[in-house]
């Protein structure tokens, strides 16, 4: 994804609650591996099992 678009990504999933972190994360298509781990080091570990059950 272009840096642009991501940079707008990262800021609104700074942001937002758990429950939008999940959405942003399911859903955003066009993301490099890079740019998930990015999120992901923003993500709160101790809901990380929910990422998973929506993952999956």
């Amino acid at each position: 994804m272009e840096l642009r678009n991501f940079q707008k990504i990262l800021e609104d999933f700074k942001n937002a609650d758990t429950d939008e972190k999940i959405d942003i994360y399911v859903n955003t298509d066009g993301l490099t591996q890079q740019q998930y781990k990015e999120l992901l080091r923003l993500f709160p570990m101790n809901e990380l099992y929910r990422l998973e059950e929506a993952l999956t």
